[in-house]
């Protein structure tokens, strides 16, 4: 099989970025947390290594939850009926993307502790 052209696999990439935005209400609401947290990286002025961390813990939880629906999608393929097996594999699938998420909020309340409430 005949890899497609660069331009094709970002155009194909950006397309289920899009995807998520459009039809997950989870992985819109940590987009809001996102773009919250862009604007919190401005207006705090943060320093260079505190805006990395943020953006990685960031990015970090949304590259989690596009793992997670996906993994979910092809669950739901492979076993459309009820599963216990299946239920399972989404749980901790699910557990991956909460972890992540404790992470980020840890990470911006020690980050952004310094410039709200030391400053």
């Amino acid at each position: 099989m005949r890899k497609p052209p660069i331009h094709k696999s970002f155009q194909n990439a950006f397309r289920g970025i899009f995807l998520m935005m459009k039809y997950e209400r989870n992985f819109q609401f940590e987009l809001l947390a996102f773009f919250v947290n862009l604007f919190l990286i401005f207006y705090l002025k943060l320093s260079n290594i505190d805006t990395i961390l943020i953006l990685i813990v960031s990015f970090g939880v949304l590259a989690a939850e596009i793992f997670n629906t996906a993994i979910e999608k092809i669950c739901d393929i492979v076993q459309p009926d009820f599963d216990i097996r299946i239920g399972f594999i989404k749980d901790i699938s699910a557990g991956a993307v909460m972890l992540m998420t404790i992470l980020s909020v840890i990470v911006g309340v020690l980050v952004y502790w310094k410039y709200i409430f030391i400053s």
